[in-house]
This record gives structure tokens, sequence and C-alpha cells, in this order.
């Protein structure tokens, strides 16, 4: 039985070998599909178990330096794929509805399948979103969404660089993930950058409508391929999985604004004892509406508390 299973192995790892595209064989992560699946079940297993307990009892680091360099780098990256990408035929040749792959090693085909890898390798970048998380203890933002999602991307997009290759209408939506990531990495970059920056992250809500509205432009991109007259596009099981992928991170998604927006459950729990007026060493709590709990001014104030604003004596 280890035998033929063993066999088995062995027939699928030269039929894998067999349907890659030579064009991109020899990039870095593209040999085998053992390599890649170990590395993102390592990442599955620090995120969730290794790192929280790691950190469970140490203090928090703080990354702020370290963040916003590590922001403006992915909002640069993700700037130069949607670049390449539309030099590559979506900016150029590409009409925007049924276009095929091309299998050539024509200069713009080979710009596509390097702006393709290149996507792909981002996605193991993107990894250390997670590892600020585990680092500064905010084990609460790794949720399932989170780690399913920075995890099945790089996962899936291996084999469709590998087995289909790269381009055509299947491209599109890589060059819209790569767009909605230089909103997103510039909205963290500004968090990092201390309190001085907060007023301008008002708009942090419309941060999952942002990604909502991405998989809505993918599915109905996609889609276009199911009412054309003719479409020969090389591999029509790609645009089944791209359509697929487009419905289910939406219904993912939608979950998310509806469990965090429209039931609150990720806004700050609003906390009804008093807080101290004036004080430094605790943050002021924002409700859901935006007032703030803690009003007042207590710097002048030596012998007393102040409760909202009235003075207590002691």
């Amino acid at each position: 039985m280890l035998r033929e299973a063993a066999s088995n192995i062995l027939k699928l790892h030269s039929y894998l070998q067999s349907r890659t595209d030579a064009r991109v064989r020899d990039y870095p992560l593209m040999q085998s599909p053992i390599q890649m699946t170990t590395l993102l079940l390592a990442y599955v297993f620090l995120s969730v178990y290794v790192g929280p307990r790691l950190m469970a009892n140490r203090k928090p680091f703080r990354l702020n330096t370290a963040m916003i360099i590590y922001n403006l780098s992915m909002v640069l990256l993700n700037a130069y794929i949607v670049y390449e990408f539309m030099m590559s035929g979506w900016g150029t040749t590409y009409t925007w509805r049924c276009d095929l792959i091309d299998r050539s090693s024509s200069p713009q085909a080979l710009r596509m399948i390097r702006v393709a890898w290149l996507f792909y390798f981002s996605k193991y970048i993107e990894l250390l979103d997670t590892v600020f998380f585990v680092l500064r203890k905010k084990q609460t933002q790794i949720t399932f969404l989170h780690v399913f999602h920075h995890s099945f991307m790089p996962w899936t997009w291996w084999w469709g660089i590998t087995l289909t290759p790269v381009g055509g209408m299947g491209s599109f939506h890589a060059m819209v993930n790569a767009t909605v990531h230089v909103i997103m990495y510039s909205y963290y970059g500004l968090s990092a950058a201390g309190p001085r920056f907060q007023k301008f992250l008002w708009w942090k809500k419309y941060m999952t409508a942002i990604q909502l509205t991405q998989f809505v432009l993918v599915s109905i991109h996609i889609s276009q391929y199911y009412f054309m007259e003719k479409c020969d596009y090389q591999v029509p099981m790609w645009i089944h999985l791209i359509w697929m992928y487009g419905v289910f991170f939406f219904l993912l998604f939608s979950n998310f604004w509806v469990q965090a927006y429209i039931k609150g459950k990720r806004l700050p729990v609003k906390d009804d004892k008093p807080k101290l007026n004036g004080s430094t060493s605790e943050p002021i709590t924002v409700v859901a509406n935006g007032k703030h709990l803690g009003n007042g001014n207590t710097a002048h104030n030596t012998n007393g508390k102040i409760f909202l604003g009235k003075v207590k004596e002691i």
C-alpha cells in the first residue's frame, strides 16, 4: 500500500513537472507544491498556536518605525505591480473582455510572467502582517478570515501560475487586488505613524467596503465569459475558479462587515465607569458614535479628582 501511494505521488509530481509553464519554472518557490505548502502550513501553525504562546508572558513590542517602513514598501511594491500589469496588457493591448493567454516568449508575454510571479511572491511578504500582530499582541486581529486569506491566496496562485500560463482575462483579479493593497497599506502606514495622523483615518470603515468592491469587480469581469457568444480562453477551469473565488471571498468579507460595523462586535465597547479627566496614562475611549468618554482638563487641580467635569473632594 505504501509503495503504491509513493508511486502515485511520484506520478503526480511528474505530471506537475510536465504541465508547469517552462517560462516560470526557474523562479523561486515555483519548483514544487511541497515547498510552498510546507511554508504556508508553518505560517498557520506559528501565527495561531506558537506565536501567541511565545508572547503570552511578554510585553508587546513597539514596532512603529518598522511598520511604517514595511507599509510604505508594500505601497510601492503593489503600485509597481499594478503598473507592470497595465504595461503587460491591461493598459496596452487587452480589450478587458475575452483576452486570451499569450503562450509565446515575446517581451510582453515574458513581462506578464514576471509581474504575475512578483504578485505571487508578494503574498509571502504579506505574511509579515500577521507577524506584526503576534509581536504586538494583537491576537484579536488574527481572525479566521485573516489567516485563511493570507494562506489561501499564495497557495492557489501557485497552481494558477504553474498549470495555467499566466495572462489574459484570468489575470485581472491580481491587478485589482494589487490596486486595493496600495490603498490598504497606505492606511496601515498612516495608522502606524502615530496620533498626529489619526484625523486622516476616518475612512477605516470603508476599507472593508473597498475590499468588497474588489470582489464585485472581479466577479463581474470574469462573468462576461458566460455571456459571450464565443470566447476561446485556453483554460476555462481557471475562469470558473476565479468566479468562485470572487463570490466566496465576497461572502466572507460581507460577514466580517456585518459583524464589525452593523452588529458592532469589533467596535470599542463603551465603559460606563468614570474616566479620570486629563489622565495621560490611559487612552481616551471612543464609542461607536465618535463621542469621547472623559472630558476635561485637570492640569490645575492638585487636591481633587474630576469625574466627567465634576470635582469630588478628597
